[in-house]
Formats: structure tokens, C-alpha cells, sequence
């Protein structure tokens, strides 16, 4: 026989059900539809595909708004447009809120901004990455003033947890206005092309006010940010890849600034790769792919390139050697020469300063012709911008070691990690060439007299081109003083660099007191 009691909580139960079932369906099956027929996942669609199945627990599922003003107290949605939560992805803790663009187009207000705000301190707490997945048309313009001060809370708590753990946004749909701050405030940024675009003003205020005509695309879809601005990191052709993406790069993350990133078991072999031996031209000025470069030297399969599109002349990325999860800057020969300038500086300095912030060692891979020369450059800020990648590398406290494969030309060898800014371990392979200048343009100014009064003043060029070069163009010099710790083969590259990692493992430097230093922004 059931008791009154048992019938009063069958009731109950039933309520919460009710009421769970509520939350779910969200701004309910019509607007659902829409945003699966837009070829975009629901919030809940995708915490489903990114969590580890049976993992996920939310938390303030049944928060709604207190507004009243301009009809809302008529609209209630529970959860109140965003879904907060944590679980696990491949078996590790993560934090993750999840923006609902079927209720009230994904707008923030005060409840929906006090949940974020609570998983990101629990996070903070608990030393777990937070990943934020943004699909929102902006701040809920019916709560005024309290949906601007929740977005101040959150970047508050961006930029307080920044460096303590690690932050992930993924773009699901729209990101405009105030909006797009908080993202940039986090360490990586990824977009789904066609279906996502962040901006500060869209083209409708562009329009009214520069007269230009643009499409929400054209101005801040993924294309525009990967390629123009390097705002995005990493883009995707759908929701599903950039979940995908998510966890991998996770994979090669520590969960806080305390902890090591985690590493995959590795039996060493044959660590020899002959390859490496003829990837050099003998055309000092012949380009060449360094991504080949770093795929022979790294674990098979293991490099996931960042800032792919942006900023080629500089690549970045992450990689495992040995099991053990690295952060790689290269030069890129293969795009203008591998010379740094102004978007290259910016990318390599802050992925470094990224590895730097979760311990995750350095590799650096340099062929650099020096920095690019023109008024663009100069006028845009070359020099501050050139000293954000320069500090970076000053900075950083974690394992350091460099490769020259080729050139390493005047302030670009100095800023490229070397032995002098703090580089623990530097390599050089033969066709290393170490100097101020190249020879060509050093012959030139050191015997511009001898040139001048030659009968034949190219074949005297060539000559005193040849005699600098048999000189300086090598890396025997600066093995000589010490700043290139070995001249080693190709072949030998990934044995040598897998043994000082090793022997870097425990790498303790101490930076001075301070309250924190000043980077040339």
C-alpha cells in the first residue's frame, strides 16, 4: 500500500522531472529546428558530442531571470540560455558553458553571466581547463546596464584565471559587441566556417558610419580572422571537427600552470633520420618546407600546427617528442623567406609566452634571413612588435633549445631564442650560417672601396662575397665562443634534442621579484 508520503514525493519527483524535461527543450522544438537547419548543434547537442559520455554534471539548470522589464517577466526559459556544467574529456576534468542560442537568441543577462561566472571559479579552485562554446547574438539589451556588468565579470575572471589554467573558446555562431572580449581574453580561439563570425561593430554600424559594404562573413567570419587579423587560431569546416579539434588540443595541455602537460608512452628505436640530411638546398637561397623539418624531428603524426593561415613566414604549433608533449617556433623559408615582421613577431610571442604560462618546453627551429624591411613595416611598429617575440623568449623559465638549419642573420638570430636571451641547449646543423649580414650585402659595405676601384667590380663583389662567406657564413665561429652548444648532423637532430629534453626535465630558473613586467604591447 502506498503512504500519503509516498504519493507527495511520486509528486514531487514528478515536478523535478517536469521541470528537467523543461530545461532541456530549451526555446523549444521550433527554434531547435532552426539552428539544426542553419547546420548548427544545439548547446546541449554539443556538450553531448564533446564530454565523455555519462560524465557530464550540470550545474543551474533551473536558474532563470529576475528582469520584468519589456516583456520578460512573460518569457522564463530554465537555465536561462547558457548550459554550465563540468565532466570529463578523454578521461580528465574540464569545465565548460555552453551558450544557448534558442532561448532569446543566446543573450546574456545577469543569471545567465553569474553561471559562467560560477564554473570559472570552480574551475580556478579545482585547476581544470574551462571551455566556453559561443553562440550568442550579444548582451539582453532588456536588462540594460546588468547584462554589460555581467560581461565585466566574466572578463574579470578571463583575465584572472589567464596563465592559471587553461582557457579554450570555440565560436558556434555569432560573437559580436561586447561579446568577443572574453573570448580574446582566453588562450586559443576556434571557428566554424560559414556558420560563426565575431566583430566589434557589425556591417550594419559599418556601413552607417565608413560607408563600406560587407557581409557578416567578409568581415568576421573564420576566413576573415584565421587569415587578416589572427584573431582565430584554428578553424574548421563543421561543429563536429571543431569538437574534435577542442580535445585534441587538450591533449597536449597540463590542466593548471602546477602540473606538467601529460605524456604517452614511448619506447625508443632508431631516433636517426637520414631524411633530414638532404631537406637543406644547396642554394642558400633556395626555399624550402620547415614543416618538413619538423615532421621528420617530432613523433609521427603528432605535430597540430596553430595559426595555420596567419602569419606563414612563422610557424607554431605543438608536437610530441618522445611521448612528451613540446611547443615548436619555426621559421618558415617556404613564405617570404622565413624573415620576421609584424604578424609573425605577434603569433610566435604568444604562443610562446602560452608555453611558457603551462610548462610545456620550447623548440625552436630557425632560418632567418632578419627582419622585413619597408615603410608598412616601420610605420606599423616593427621594432615594438619584433620586442614582444624578443621577450617572450626572455621571459620564458621553461626548457629552451634551438636548431639553426640555415641562416640566423643579425637581430633576427639574437631574437630567435639564442644562447644569449637564455636558450639552454643550441644546435646548429653545417649548412648553419651565423653573421650579421648575408655575404652578399657584407661584402658590399666592408669592401665597397676595393669594389668600387676593381676593373671588374662584379667579379671583385663575388670574390670578396666568397671570401666573407668562407669566413662568417658558418656556424664554427659562434661554436668557437661557446653560443652554439654543438654542430651536429641532420640525421642526428631528434637523438640529440630527445636526450636534452631529457636532461632539461628538471630545469629550475627562478625570474626576478616583481609585480610583473612591463611587454612592449
Amino acid at each position: 500500500m502506498i503512504t500519503i508520503e509516498e504519493n507527495k514525493m511520486k509528486d514531487k519527483t514528478a515536478l523535478l522531472e517536469s521541470k528537467i524535461e523543461e530545461a532541456k527543450i530549451a526555446g523549444g522544438i521550433d527554434r531547435i529546428a532552426s539552428q539544426h537547419k542553419k547546420g548548427k548543434l544545439t548547446a546541449r547537442e554539443r556538450i553531448h558530442f564533446l564530454i565523455d559520455e555519462g560524465t557530464f554534471q550540470e550545474m543551474g539548470m533551473l536558474v532563470t531571470h529576475r528582469s520584468t522589464n519589456f516583456g520578460l517577466d512573460k518569457e522564463h526559459f530554465l537555465g536561462d540560455g547558457v548550459v554550465t556544467g563540468y565532466g570529463n574529456v578523454n578521461g580528465r576534468l574540464v569545465y565548460v558553458f555552453s551558450q544557448d542560442f534558442t532561448v532569446l537568441g543566446g543573450s546574456l543577462a545577469e543569471a545567465y553571466a553569474e553561471k559562467i561566472c560560477k564554473i570559472m571559479d570552480m574551475a580556478m579552485k579545482n585547476g581544470a581547463p574551462v571551455i566556453g562554446l559561443n553562440d550568442s547574438g550579444g548582451a539582453r539589451i532588456q536588462e540594460g546596464v546588468v547584462s554589460l556588468g555581467g560581461y565585466a565579470d566574466i572578463f574579470y575572471r578571463n583575465t584572472m584565471a589567464s596563465g592559471v589554467i587553461p582557457q579554450l573558446s570555440a565560436i558556434m555562431g555569432p560573437c559580436a559587441g561586447g561579446a568577443v572580449y572574453s573570448p580574446a581574453l582566453t588562450d586559443f580561439i576556434m571557428m566554424v566556417e560559414n556558420t560563426s563570425y565575431m566583430f566589434v561593430t557589425g556591417p550594419n554600424v559599418v556601413k552607417t558610419v565608413t560607408h563600406e559594404e560587407v557581409s557578416s562573413e567578409d568581415l568576421g567570419g573564420a576566413s576573415a580572422h584565421s587569415t587578416k587579423s589572427g584573431v582565430t587560431h584554428l578553424t574548421y569546416t563543421n561543429e563536429l571537427e571543431c569538437i574534435a579539434g577542442i580535445k585534441t588540443l587538450l591533449s597536449y595541455m597540463p590542466q593548471n600552470c602546477e602540473e606538467d602537460a601529460p605524456s604517452i608512452p614511448y619506447e625508443s628505436v632508431n631516433e636517426l633520420r637520414i631524411g633530414l640530411n638532404t631537406i637543406i638546398p644547396e642554394n642558400a637561397n633556395q626555399p624550402y618546407d620547415m614543416k618538413g623539418v619538423i615532421s621528420e624531428t617530432v613523433d609521427e603524426n603528432s605535430f597540430y600546427e596553430i595559426h595555420k593561415d596567419f602569419a606563414e613566414n612563422m610557424v607554431v604549433g605543438f608536437a610530441r617528442l618522445a611521448g612528451r608533449s613540446i611547443g615548436i617556433v619555426a621559421n618558415q623559408p617556404a613564405f617570404l623567406a622565413g624573415v620576421l615582421d609584424i604578424k609573425s613577431s605577434q603569433k610566435g610571442a604568444r604562443f610562446v609566452r602560452f608555453c611558457d604560462s603551462f610548462n610545456i618546453p620550447l623548440l625552436v627551429f630557425e632560418d632567418v634571413p632578419g627582419f622585413l624591411p619597408g615603410t608598412d613595416q616601420e610605420w606599423n611598429a616593427i621594432i615594438t612588435n619584433g620586442a614582444k617575440l624578443l621577450y617572450a623568449f626572455c621571459e620564458a623559465t621553461v626548457p629552451r633549445i634551438t636548431v639553426i638549419t640555415r641562416k640566423a642573420y643579425g637581430g633576427a638570430y639574437d631574437v630567435m631564442n639564442s644562447k644569449h636571451i637564455g636558450a639552454d641547449m643550441n644546435y646548429a646543423w653545417p649548412s648553419a650560417e651565423i653573421a650579421v649580414m648575408g655575404a652578399k650585402g657584407a661584402a658590399e659595405i666592408i669592401f665597397k672601396k676595393e669594389i668600387t676601384e676593381a676593373q671588374d667590380s662584379e667579379a671583385k663583389w663575388k670574390e670578396k662575397e666568397v671570401e666573407y662567406a668562407e669566413m662568417f657564413a658558418n656556424p664554427y665561429n659562434a661554436a668557437a665562443r661557446g653560443y652554439i652548444d654543438e654542430v651536429i648532423k641532420p640525421e642526428q637532430t631528434r637523438e640529440k634534442l630527445i636526450k636534452a629534453f631529457k636532461m632539461l626535465e628538471n630545469k629550475v630558473a627562478v625570474l626576478p621579484k616583481k609585480k610583473h613586467g612591463n611587454i612592449p604591447l
